[in-house]
């Protein structure tokens, strides 16, 4: 081939490149769909994760939901409160992100408290899952084959290799639920990170024969529900489940609880401290404590019992302010509290005196 038609070759390449990316040009102005800035502003405000924890599709998916009204800010878990504050500014609107929610592990079923079956086959939770309702005792109880473990993008949940079951770390977790969809036995679910209670076993069966498979298992004998002076926990499916919108953290479920499947962060727990030099007696505690757990007359200097729960009610009503929560001192006793006289029964209404027959002439 010849250096003229090779150049021609080359020439006519060039030629048709440059009309064609003309063309392209020409046609990208024409049919250009235009970009919504606020979309592109939110956009840059998010970390480009692409985990979902949103509820939306990818980063972009969820931009131009808050750009349309359909969301808000706040959902991202992993950009956290700095992407909320920026996002809310684009917006115009609050950079209140509600509550954050982490996964949360409902299952003490690990060391002696649930039997071991014999599992050989994958490690792999799903698999085993298939195989005699899995590797435990309980059918209800976390495999610890570390399904979870390999689904969470953040390193944020693992395998205890003691207890060989999943323990969250709450720091790490972002809420992106990917664990919760991964787990088959539907041992992981979404809970606020600053609970203080919760239910750790979520068997849907009733009866104290669920103890021989796990001595930690919820036997549904509602105590905990009863237990609630505040109307935050009611049986679902067989399951005690919190209302963390009414729950206060006083842990009475988890003082009620016989068998231990209500947990609670004692070491969190407060209790109330009245200043006998602000104390003027005028009774507003006594009449807010739902426990007995204050006692004194009106106008004399009050006192907390042991019974008190830390729930704090007291100290909001105060008046005078002379109600503290401070750091507990000893632990709850449910026993020390105002003794009540008791009621006496009412009396019983006379039976009516029986009619007396006439007397029959002989």
């Amino acid at each position: 081939m010849s250096i003229t038609a090779i150049l021609t070759a080359a020439l006519v390449i060039s030629v048709l490149g440059l009309v064609f990316g003309a063309l392209l040009g020409v046609t990208g102005r024409v049919f250009a769909v235009p970009s919504n800035p606020t979309v592109d502003a939110l956009r840059e405000c998010l970390p480009g994760a692409n985990c979902g924890a949103c509820g939306f599709p990818g980063c972009d998916g969820y931009a131009a939901a808050v750009a349309e009204g359909k969301a808000e800010v706040g959902a991202c878990a992993v950009g956290g409160p700095a992407c909320t504050e920026k996002m809310a500014e684009i917006m115009g609107v609050s950079a209140s992100a509600g509550v954050r929610m982490v996964a949360t592990v409902a299952c003490q079923g690990h060391g002696d408290h649930c039997a071991q079956k014999n599992y050989q086959g994958i490690h792999d939770c799903n698999a085993a899952a298939l195989v005699d309702n899995g590797t435990k005792a309980c059918q209800y109880a976390c495999l610890g084959l570390g399904t979870c473990e390999r689904a969470c993008p953040f390193d944020a949940i693992h395998i205890d290799p003691v207890k060989k079951i999943a323990v969250v770390d709450k720091e790490k977790c972002q809420g992106c639920k990917k664990c919760v969809a991964a787990c088959p036995q539907h041992v992981l679910s979404m809970q606020p990170a600053d609970r203080v209670v919760q239910i750790s076993c979520h068997n849907p069966g009733k009866g104290n024969a669920l103890k021989e498979k796990c001595d930690k298992a919820c036997v549904g004998c509602e105590a905990c529900v009863k237990a609630c002076n505040f109307g935050a926990l009611s049986m679902e499916n067989g399951v005690p489940k919190i209302d963390y919108d009414k729950c206060v953290g006083c842990m009475a479920c988890a003082d009620a609880c016989p068998t231990g499947a209500m947990t609670a962060d004692y070491e969190v727990r407060k209790e109330a401290y009245i200043d006998a030099d602000k104390c003027v007696g005028c009774t507003l505690c006594t009449k807010q404590c739902k426990f007995d757990a204050i006692e004194g007359a009106l106008k004399q200097k009050h006192k907390v019992l042991g019974a008190c729960t830390g729930c704090g009610a007291c100290a909001a009503k105060c008046p005078r302010k002379a109600i503290v929560m401070r750091d507990r001192r000893a632990p709850r006793n449910k026993m020390d509290k105002v003794k009540k006289a008791p009621v006496a029964p009412a009396a019983k209404p006379a039976a009516p005196a029986a009619a007396k027959e006439p007397e029959q002439k002989a």
